[in-house]
């Protein structure tokens, strides 16, 4: 079947996910548990389907992630709203889609380089979005240095671009630089958050 919005038959979709590689589970955090490793970079937007991706992640990312608990790592970098994100009806839709006792085994989810509008999206949106305390367990990592406190570094590829983004951190303002954060319970590791009710820009989105 067709989507509205690809020039690709779901078959020729499901191929491109697997080929770019978007979803891995590879590596483990510090406790040992496996990690989900998804790219945000990478994924077509407008090429991919919701219900081929949901399809892609039942059939191949799902059932291996079941029985036990495990975290994941989103990568923003570089993320353009117009080439890799989904839409708000979407994301809700994905994430609805999750089986429950793979959701109930989420144990945290770093999302690594998150932008000031990402963060705004999540602060108003994210309650409404991700029910299930998901909202609750994302925690945001400014520097690959502060995620490696969490994540072993050992089976875990994370691509080039992230890195040369990473270096370029190092010679700009550290005003926004406090490693982990977590957008609960208003303060975490001494880092100021952004107010959970802040609206302005929310529907700019979340690149």
């Amino acid at each position: 079947m067709n989507s509205p919005s690809s020039p690709l038959s779901q078959s020729q979709q499901l191929s491109l996910i697997n080929k770019l590689q978007i979803f891995q589970i590879q590596g483990r955090d510090k406790r040992g548990r496996p990690i989900l490793l998804i790219i945000g970079k990478l994924y077509p937007a407008r090429l991919v389907s919701v219900d081929s991706l949901k399809k892609y992640m039942e059939e191949e990312i799902y059932a291996s992630l079941e029985g036990r608990p495990f975290s994941v790592v989103y990568v923003h970098t570089a993320v353009s709203r117009g080439e890799n994100f989904p839409g708000i009806s979407a994301l809700k839709s994905i994430y609805e889609a999750i089986p429950g006792k793979v959701r109930d085994n989420l144990d945290s989810f770093y999302f690594l380089h998150p932008g000031i509008q990402s963060r705004l999206f999540l602060a108003t949106f994210g309650r409404l979005l991700f029910s299930g305390g998901l909202y609750g367990k994302v925690k945001y990592v400014n520097r690959l240095e502060f995620l490696w406190e969490h994540i072993k570094r050992k089976g875990i590829e994370i691509p080039e671009f992230v890195h040369d983004f990473d270096e370029e951190l190092e010679g700009r303002p550290t005003t926004m630089d406090y490693g982990l954060e977590s957008d609960h319970p208003g303060i975490v590791h001494g880092a100021p958050i952004f107010d959970s009710t802040v609206s302005t820009y929310s529907m700019r989105c979340i690149a």
